[in-house]
């Protein structure tokens, strides 16, 4: 509950509240506890009062409960009961600005990213690949970016996979040995992955990771609830997922330093799926995402049932630390609970060990950092119920929420834009295609001229408008060549004359009824054809074939016709893939010159207070500066040994 600028998280046994500072909110924290101690409802209070205090919030609801934060709660007799244990006079029911969020896009706003955005490093996590495999995908993205083709999907990666496994000779040299097995095993984890629905989170329109840093128009964050009920069948994926949000949360904030409050605050539920079978190297990624997103002013608070569960040098950067009860029933849960109870800054007035074991649910061991960032010493506490709805909503109800959502229409349609599949499907179509001239598809629709009887139209002096051209329909898309003639206009009289085309030679009957007719030559002839863009009729020259299907002409490309829309075609392809390359680029070094600007803003900064102690130690090193404090030392002496000697003058009786 937000009260007096901080976040009153519960009361000790004297009814003194608790409160998480919001400038400590960053050094992120622990909630830990064993199932059914009351762990949701501490992270539902925490996330009640940063949205009350402007922060944006992110959580992952995997038991559907936290989904009722949408609409105020309801007064009962436990609520009340627990009201009176923390001391708490003043308690209002309240509903939070909240949107909803789902990968497979059913419970919430479809939540995506591109492959390229993932990075390999998650992807062979989400995967569950290997070293060996991990590396022979790292080479896969090193192509792909080499040769500029985008990977936005799934399908963009199994045909960089079958493309770069036919080619492995050409690879093997500049980026390493190539396995076709490697490649069919990294092809199996990935049929794994659509079966699971997992394809479903890659493609655009990708996520804008500000989209989940919003207020409301009161100046409430919005907290932002991730569906994780079915997401959390499958731990690799959840976990990646989560990560990949943290990290895109790290590389696209700038430095703030020390803030009065965070920008935003991330709960990651069932944080030791995080650190189960983790390489090191994506161990290395977790610890520098957790060290240096405080400065982006980020706050994390890991949830899961021991802190045991949190490695080391994570749990080392959890400064606020919530811990509920946990059971030990074996050895080793009673050294999990004596590591625990060793986390804390001790209280002399109980034993935190044995504490840890004797908490009810809804109490909790407090520990939160002071305004100095030290910690506090621990405090046994009860925990305040939150103000929203205590349970998950209807379907209708979330539906209603989904469809009124500032973000309704922004990601429900799914955009699948040119990219590595689309150019080496081209590029195998291309290969595939036969070497002799194929019908023309997209020819523009030529104009026949009406054959004239030889008798009946002299072929020197039929004048142009003798041709009855008028009549014939503008949408016939193919002309139709005379079996004897075809009038063609003549550059060199200016007038149309009668051509006669090559044909079938004659044949002796029985050779006819033996043996199919040859096809004639393809012919290059003047014909008229429509020009959209003056919606009148003109002359072009093409080339004519018979087409033994219909039994007329029809227009055909030639080898060099087809090799010149080719290479127009892939110079235009080239060309998109530069201008994005360099789009990237640009915003690459963009985001670097901010980055650098920045820096040197801070240098700046930190140049001048250096300057000012300077100014200040050489003011006090001064002759006068000197005296003064000499002065002044010898005051507060004077004053010192007076009070002393009045005090005990006063306890002994005797004037000093």
């Amino acid at each position: 509950m937000y009260y007096d600028n901080k976040i009153w998280i519960g009361s000790d046994e004297e009814h003194k509240p608790v409160y998480l500072l919001p400038q400590m909110a960053n050094r992120h924290g622990l909630i830990a506890g064993a199932t059914g101690t009351g762990k949701t409802i501490t992270l539902k209070v925490m996330a009640e009062g940063f949205s009350d205090m402007g922060v944006p919030v992110f959580l992952g609801d995997i038991k559907g409960d936290l989904s009722g934060m949408v609409k105020p709660g309801e007064q009962n007799e436990k609520i009340a009961e627990r009201l009176m244990q923390a001391g708490v006079t003043e308690f209002k029911h309240d509903s939070y600005p909240t949107v909803f969020w789902d990968v497979y896009g059913e419970q919430g706003h479809p939540v995506r990213t591109t492959v390229s955005e993932m990075g390999p490093l998650l992807l062979a996590r989400m995967l569950n690949l290997n070293e060996t495999q991990s590396g022979v995908l790292n080479i896969l993205f090193r192509v792909a970016d080499d040769e500029g083709m985008l990977l936005l999907d799934i399908k963009d990666v199994k045909a960089m996979l079958a493309y770069v496994g036919e080619n492995a000779g050409k690879y093997t040299l500049n980026y390493g040995n190539v396995s076709k097995a490697t490649i069919g095993a990294i092809q199996r984890a990935i049929a794994v992955l659509e079966d699971q629905g997992g394809d479903k989170f890659f493609g655009e329109p990708a996520l804008n990771i500000g989209d989940w840093m919003q207020l409301d128009e009161e100046g409430r964050g919005f907290i932002n609830i991730l569906a994780c009920d079915k997401l959390f069948l499958s731990p690799l994926m959840y976990s990646t997922f989560l990560l990949w949000m943290l990290s895109e949360l790290y590389e696209s904030l700038p430095e703030q330093g020390d803030l009065e409050k965070p920008r935003m605050v991330f709960f990651f539920d069932e944080a030791h799926l995080l650190f189960d079978d983790c390489s090191k190297q994506l161990m290395d990624k977790i610890e520098q995402v957790v060290r240096l997103i405080r400065s982006k002013g980020v706050g994390v608070f890991f949830i899961t049932q021991n802190p045991a569960d949190v490695p080391m040098n994570v749990l080392g950067q959890l400064g606020n630390r919530v811990q509920h009860a946990l059971r030990a029933y074996t050895p080793l849960d009673q050294k999990a609970v004596k590591v625990a109870a060793q986390t804390f800054r001790t209280n002399p007035a109980f034993s935190t060990e044995q504490a840890i074991t004797e908490l009810k649910t809804g109490e909790a061991l407090l520990s939160f950092l002071d305004e100095n960032g030290a910690p506090g010493i621990v405090t046994r506490a009860t925990i305040l119920p939150p103000q929203s709805y205590m349970g998950a909503v209807s379907d209708s109800l979330r539906k209603t929420f989904i469809e009124t959502s500032p973000f309704y229409g922004v990601y429900e349609q799914e955009v699948d834009r040119e990219s590595a599949y689309e150019y080496l499907v081209g590029k195998m179509s291309e290969a595939a295609s036969p070497k002799e001239p194929a019908l023309a598809a997209n020819a523009a629709p030529a104009m026949p001229v009406q054959q004239a009887p030889m008798q009946q139209v002299p072929v020197q002096q039929a004048p142009i408008q003798q041709v009855p051209v008028q009549h014939v329909p503008v949408q016939q898309a193919i002309p139709v060549a005379p079996a004897q003639g075809f009038m063609v206009f003549d550059p060199a009289t200016g007038t149309y004359v009668q051509k006669q085309l090559e044909t079938m030679t004659d044949a002796a009957p029985a050779q006819a009824a033996s043996a199919p007719a040859a096809q004639p030559q393809a012919v290059q002839q003047n014909v008229l054809v429509y020009d959209p863009s003056t919606g009148a009729y003109v002359q072009k020259q093409m080339t004519l074939a018979f087409n033994p299907a219909t039994g007329q002409y029809v227009p055909v490309q030639t080898e060099e016709e087809i090799k010149a829309e080719k290479e127009a075609a892939a110079a235009k392809a080239k060309a998109d893939r530069e201008a994005e390359a360099a789009r990237i680029k640009a915003e690459k070094e963009a985001a670097k010159v901010e980055k650098e600007r920045i820096a040197e803003e801070r240098r700046a900064r930190a140049d001048e207070l250096r300057e000012e102690r300077a100014e200040r130690a050489r003011a006090n090193n001064s002759v006068l500066g000197r005296i003064k404090n000499t002065a002044i030392a010898t005051a507060t002496r004077t004053l010192t040994n007076e009070l002393t000697r009045g005090l005990l003058g006063t306890f002994t009786g005797k004037k000093r």
